[in-house]
């Protein structure tokens, strides 16, 4: 006889088990091969065979006082192969190719959850022996109460026997939620409550076909049903449900880094109710934790971003998983009841948390960079800024915005008119510093016309981001914050750098478009008044002469000043070299006609 304690708990087994392998996406075929190769697998370990070739071993009967975990899992095992196998022939009975013969799938699936209720009956019998033993806890045996009950009364609803599945089924609700009150762990409270869900839509059905009144406040029949008839179904209700509070207080502060602390999105509460998500959504609570402490003790940079790393790697599993529930929730065709929770939102919630400590992390990678710079510059003043740096922030800037993009579309952002304005706000904040730093890329390269266009978009994008925060809305959110001083030194520096870039183009070509006009040849005194204004190709002239071009000169920059049209207009002209600027002597004939025309005699 062995003494040692069992760690079986029915529900938290039968759900991993199933959404592992096949159920999630309600693939009963695929649950039912599981559970007959796990049976399997089970009785050669635990040497429950029934022997080899033709001979048949009976199996000698169990007995409690030698089980062990294992002999409690063959028996969940098996219940959950018939049970599945019955799902799965009642599903096909269902289908319009197999009308003919639904009467038989019918018949035979009552009999697959007759055989489930036999190895769940089995089940119950030996834990409550080894519940009054003392080898199981009190959360164990009332997870092995509420299995059988809901297999009950499951079977009784397929039945039509709606009665009694509805005393049943109100029963197993009402322990369940005595396991969300007194449960030590958020999964564990989780758990409870992903079950609750799944039978409060049965529970619903059994009433309405009954005629109750108000059939849709599962709660109120509960309350009425359940409370009423739980003494009866359960041997020393009051008794068992004492000791699981009991057990509850005492390991109450053993599991306080098991407890999730529960999400908020926009004051309001985020229901977690899937033991899976409070798994990955804990590992995100450590990873962030350990982050705050990095924050708090000021450390360094790269070990910061390390932290972010781990929050981002947590963050990136919980929403792969929120979007797998997400989509079964969808495929399932999920209940409208207030009390199932919407995966489409919680993914929503989770990818939103993600893309929000994406973008923190490329701002603290985006300040160290700039930071590094500046601390460059102020030590050597004279030299130049590293050619890389510009681009990269650029680069760095265009995965803010990516972010940002794909955070508006998000719905749970564009249902929530405060929050989509502070994105928008942040959106277009992000695109002018983009443009800046973008502007300060072509500056090094004399393109001064690019850098002051990019300068006048973030002076528009820098608007429409002062627009946005003037939304009422966006002042009651606190989802995302935009402090004004960062908008105020955005602006300062924009119009810094364009005042610079003015003055640069002017000293380098005087403001021309022309990036070769300062670059002139010395042109042929017949070419004086003629050209003096014209541009023309020197090189080509001299080129169809047959003469060669003479070396260009440099001019100096300040000496050719930007003239507009009008300046041009009003310029007399320039007088000949080498005369003095008196009147020509008055001359007649085709050689002062033709003298007028060149500005020559």
């Amino acid at each position: 006889m062995s003494d040692k304690p069992l760690n079986f708990r029915a529900l938290q087994l039968a759900n991993e088990q199933r959404n592992a392998y096949g159920l999630r996406y309600n693939d009963y075929a695929r649950y039912r091969k599981h559970c007959a190769n796990r049976t399997h697998r089970l009785r050669s370990t635990l040497k429950m065979t029934h022997g080899k070739g033709r001979d048949f071993k009976k199996l000698p009967p169990l007995v409690s006082e030698e089980m062990g975990d294992g002999h409690l899992e063959l028996l969940l095992c098996e219940a959950e192969r018939a049970w599945a196998y019955g799902q799965e022939l009642h599903t096909s009975s269902l289908q319009p190719a197999n009308a003919d013969r639904a009467s038989t799938l019918r018949h035979t699936a009552s009999g697959r959850f007759r055989r489930a209720l036999h190895w769940s009956t089995q089940l119950l019998s030996h834990c409550q022996a080894l519940y009054a033993a003392g080898r199981l806890s009190a959360d164990g045996m009332v997870q092995a109460l509420i299995y059988t009950l809901v297999l009950n009364g499951q079977t009784l609803r397929y039945r039509e026997q709606f009665e009694d599945a509805l005393v049943q089924l109100a029963v197993a609700r009402s322990l369940l939620d005595e396991l969300v009150q007194t449960a030590s762990t958020s999964r564990d409270q989780a758990l409870a409550t992903l079950f609750s869900d799944s039978i409060s839509p049965e529970i619903r059905y059994c009433a309405h076909e009954l005629g109750r009144e108000k059939s849709y406040d599962v709660d109120a029949i509960v309350a009425e049903v359940g409370l009423k008839n739980r003494n009866d179904y359960v041997d020393g209700c009051a008794d068992l449900l004492q000791k699981l509070k009991a057990d509850a207080t005492a390991s109450g502060g053993q599991n306080n880094r098991y407890k999730l602390k529960e999400p908020v999105w926009e004051g309001d509460p985020v229901s977690i109710r899937n033991p899976e998500l409070v798994d990955a959504l804990l590992k995100v609570q450590d990873a962030e934790a350990r982050l705050a402490a990095f924050d708090s003790k000021k450390g360094s940079s790269k070990k910061n971003v390390a932290a972010y790393d781990h929050v981002l790697a947590a963050l990136s599993d919980a929403e792969e998983l929120a979007r797998k529930l997400s989509e079964a929730q969808q495929l399932r065709g999920a209940s409208t009841s207030t009390s199932t929770p919407d995966m489409h939102f919680v993914h929503d919630y989770i990818l939103f948390q993600l893309l929000s400590r994406r973008i923190h992390r490329d701002v603290l990678l985006l300040s160290s960079l700039l930071a590094s710079e500046r601390t460059n510059q102020s030590k050597l003043p004279s030299q130049p800024v590293d050619g890389r740096l510009y681009p990269a922030v650029v680069k760095m800037l265009d995965t803010i915005v990516q972010s940002l993009t794909q955070m508006r579309t998000l719905s749970i952002v564009d249902d929530s008119p405060g929050v989509a304005a502070i994105v928008d706000a942040k959106l277009f904040y992000s695109k002018a510093r983009r443009c800046l730093y973008l502007s300060r890329c072509y500056a090094p390269l004399k393109k001064y016309a690019e850098a002051l266009s990019l300068l006048q978009h973030a002076n528009i994008h820098l608007r429409e981001a002062r627009q946005q925060l003037a939304d009422p809305e966006a002042a009651s959110s606190t989802s995302v914050d935009l402090p004004p001083d960062d908008l105020d030194a955005l602006e300062d520096a924009l119009s810094k750098d364009a005042l610079k870039y003015k003055r640069d183009w002017f000293t380098y070509n005087g403001g021309s478009l022309d990036p070769n006009v300062h670059k002139t040849y010395k042109k042929p005194v017949f070419f004086d008044i003629a050209m003096n204004y014209v541009p023309y190709d020197v090189a080509k002239m001299y080129a169809r002469a047959g003469k060669e071009a003479p070396v260009r000169e440099e001019a100096p920059a300040a000496e050719v000043p930007s003239k507009s049209k009008e300046q041009i207009e009003d310029r007399p002209q320039t007088p000949v070299e080498g005369q003095e600027q008196t009147a020509a002597p008055q001359r007649g004939g085709l050689s002062s006609l033709l003298g007028g025309w060149w500005g020559r005699s």
